[in-house]
Formats: structure tokens, C-alpha cells, sequence
């Protein structure tokens, strides 16, 4: 049965956001998931109202809403970014190398069924040149992103159609960012990029770059509600592993993004 609009809200509400039940700045939203990894967290994406996908470099996680572990997978390294899409969750990944001349990534997308990971498919993307670290998922247009050699001035971004045949490339006169781009959603009419080194690019429906601003999304950020972001950071745990959490963001009149405690400050 479909979750109404107004019903997932509320509950990803309650949720995510006690800081707005609590006094003024007595808490963070945020969700922690229960898994780690060795590696760390590569990408997230949320399945509105039902769960969220936590990518790790060498394990796949489903949890609820309040990062309990539904389901886990270990995977073959590397895998990026994540996207959810009709029942599906599609991982960048790339088992050659990354930020190197043409010829050296092994690319692909890899779909699993979003139920209980279970791999449905398998695509391989040969026009990627500098591997394959992030997908993301629009009105059935899929955009991949990856990989930058230093000195390289522009990133490329992906265009594929609903079935991951390739349409076109869309370069991007962003400077060099450090080993390219690691994470991509779409919210609002624009492709938002994370990059090492806290950089956020904004490009437009036509991929022309609208902004770039000092924002921290390098390890997950996905498109939650008509006005929210989920954004990952990575956690330090005993084991030595990574963990990872989500908090949430909200653009501001800028047409950036902020966390939202900060944003209320």
C-alpha cells in the first residue's frame, strides 16, 4: 500500500528532526546507521518514507528510517554513490582505477532490488573515463559522475536514458576538483554534486554550473522532501571502522545548502 504524502512526512518528521521538539539547539536531527565498514561510506539514497541506502566502499546496507538494519550485502570494492529508482537501488562502481588516463577504469552500474538487495542487473559504462563514483536518477535520465586527474580544469557528467544506454556527455567548467566528483542527487531543478574538499556544485536542468558554494556532501546527499536534503558524514567507531550518520539540510536564500540546527541559529 502507498504511503500518503502527508503520512511518510510526518514520520520521517518525528524521525529526523527532534531538534525542532527540543529547546532551541539542545539536539541534532540526525540518523546513525548500525552497520561500518572498513572502507567508508560512499553514497546514500532514500527511499522516501520506507528506507534509507547506505553505500559503503565494500558493503551495501538497508536500514529503516532510524538506521536499524534491515538488510546487508558485502560487495566487491569499489562501489560509489547510490541512487534509488522504482523499486531498485543503482551503485556506481568501478573495479579498475580512478583518476587516471583514459583506458585504466573498469565501469559499471550495478541494480539491486531494493526489497533485500538481491542483484538484479549489471551495466558496464566503457564512456566513463576516470571511473565511475556516483549515479543519480531524474524522470528516468540517469547522470553519472567520477573521476578527475589532477590539472584536469572540468568535470564530465553521464547522461544516460532509463535503460543506462548512453546519450551524451555534459562537461562542466568547474576547476579541478580534487579526484573529481563523489556524489550526485537531483532536487528542485538542479543536478547537486559533492566533492572533496567541502566543494557542492550546482548545475541546472540544461547542465550549465549555476553555483558553487563550501559545503560538506562528499560521502552522501540525496533529495528527502521538496525542501530537505539528507546528507551523510562519515563517524569514527571503536572497531576502527567507518560508521556513518545522516543529518539534514535545506537550501537557504542563497541557493546553497545548510544543516538545518544551523540553519535556525
Amino acid at each position: 500500500m502507498r504511503v500518503p504524502h502527508s503520512r511518510w512526512l510526518a514520520s520521517i518528521a518525528t524521525v529526523l528532526m527532534p531538534a525542532l521538539l527540543l529547546p532551541h539547539g539542545s539536539a541534532s536531527a540526525q540518523v546513525t546507521c548500525e552497520a561500518s565498514d572498513p572502507g567508508h561510506l560512499q553514497g546514500i539514497a532514500v527511499e522516501k518514507g520506507k528506507a534509507i541506502y547506505w553505500s559503503f566502499t565494500r558493503e551495501l546496507v538497508k536500514t529503516d528510517l532510524q538506521g536499524k538494519v534491515l538488510h546487508r550485502l558485502p560487495v566487491k570494492g569499489h562501489h560509489g554513490d547510490a541512487t534509488y529508482h522504482k523499486g531498485k537501488v543503482y551503485v556506481a562502481v568501478n573495479f579498475g582505477s580512478f583518476n587516471k588516463p583514459p583506458g585504466r577504469a573498469d565501469n559499471w552500474v550495478y541494480v539491486y532490488k531494493a526489497k533485500d538487495l538481491s542483484l538484479a542487473a549489471k551495466h558496464k559504462l566503457p564512456e566513463v573515463v576516470h571511473g565511475a563514483g556516483g549515479i543519480a536518477c531524474h524522470k528516468g535520465r540517469f547522470v553519472v559522475v567520477g573521476g578527475l586527474p589532477e590539472g584536469v580544469e572540468e568535470n564530465t557528467l553521464y547522461e544516460y536514458d532509463k535503460k543506462l544506454r548512453f546519450k551524451k556527455r555534459h562537461v562542466i567548467p568547474s576547476g579541478y576538483t580534487k579526484l573529481g566528483i563523489q556524489t550526485v542527487c537531483y532536487h528542485g531543478g538542479y543536478w547537486w554534486l559533492g566533492c572533496y574538499g567541502r566543494k557542492l556544485l550546482k548545475v541546472d536542468g540544461k547542465f550549465r554550473l549555476v553555483g558553487t558554494y563550501d559545503f560538506e556532501c562528499s560521502v552522501g546527499i540525496d533529495s528527502l522532501s521538496d525542501s530537505t536534503f539528507l546528507i551523510a558524514h562519515i563517524l569514527k567507531t571503536q572497531s576502527g571502522n567507518a560508521g556513518a550518520k545522516v543529518v539534514l539540510a535545506k537550501p537557504n536564500d542563497a541557493g546553497a545548502l545548510v544543516v538545518r540546527d544551523q540553519a535556525q541559529q
